[in-house]
């Protein structure tokens, strides 16, 4: 879906218009072409991160004094909108993820996608090696004991031989990608509340829809 066109460019008294809060970050880094500019700490051996809306609210007052072009375009104007949602995003506290989380919910809004959670995904018992001759496959056996049995009136030691399996996809590679999501849908409502909090955007207003907070459950 294209928000081209919906946002009135010169920041002007036309009615606001109603987004969600991936829409308009999508609208921001994928039609605008915004650019993340990631705040650089003080003391550069520090990891910390983490700038509020002090942040923003100084990134908005530099834009104050050049909406008539882009910072990042050459002969191309950003809308200041974009900008803002930008440098919000560049806000995202250490809890939420920090900087990491904010590349990350930059990327997919520039690609309008959502993290993969790895839908249908279910984990199937399969051996961990197989061979492959000219009669098929066969799954790899390792020798894990012994037993004597007795066979045609005699005593023998047979080989005890398993299977070694695993499970694709791991039941802990679903739970972590799934993880992923959460914490990518709480730093969009970061986002959203501060969007919608601060009250500097001038075209468009953040509206409380929301992805689906956990789409792998079926209510």
């Amino acid at each position: 879906m294209s928000y081209q066109g919906r946002i009135d460019r010169t920041g002007g008294t036309r009615v606001k218009r109603a987004l969600g809060v991936m829409a308009a970050l999508e609208w921001a880094f994928r039609v605008e072409k915004a650019q993340l500019e990631l705040p650089v700490s003080q003391d550069a051996n520090e990891e910390g991160f983490g700038f509020g809306l002090e942040y923003v609210l100084l990134h908005r007052a530099a834009l104050g004094c050049k909406i008539d072009g882009g910072q990042h375009k050459i002969g191309t104007y950003t809308h200041e909108d974009a900008e803002v949602i930008a440098a919000t995003v560049a806000g995202m506290p250490d809890s939420l993820g920090g900087k990491r989380m904010a590349i990350r919910v930059a990327e997919l809004a520039r690609a309008g996608l959502t993290p993969d959670w790895m839908p249908g995904a279910v984990p199937r018992c399969v051996p961990v090696e197989v061979k492959r001759n000219q009669h098929g496959e066969r799954a790899t056996t390792v020798v894990v004991g012994t037993e004597r049995v007795l066979s045609r009136g005699k005593w023998r030691t047979m080989d005890v031989l398993a299977c070694p399996v695993t499970y694709v996809p791991h039941p802990q590679q679903i739970e972590a990608a799934r993880r992923a999501y959460e914490d990518w849908w709480q730093a969009l409502g970061w986002i959203r509340d501060g969007l919608a909090d601060g009250g500097m955007l001038r075209a468009i207003e953040v509206t409380e829809t929301m992805p689906k907070v956990r789409p792998w459950q079926r209510r």
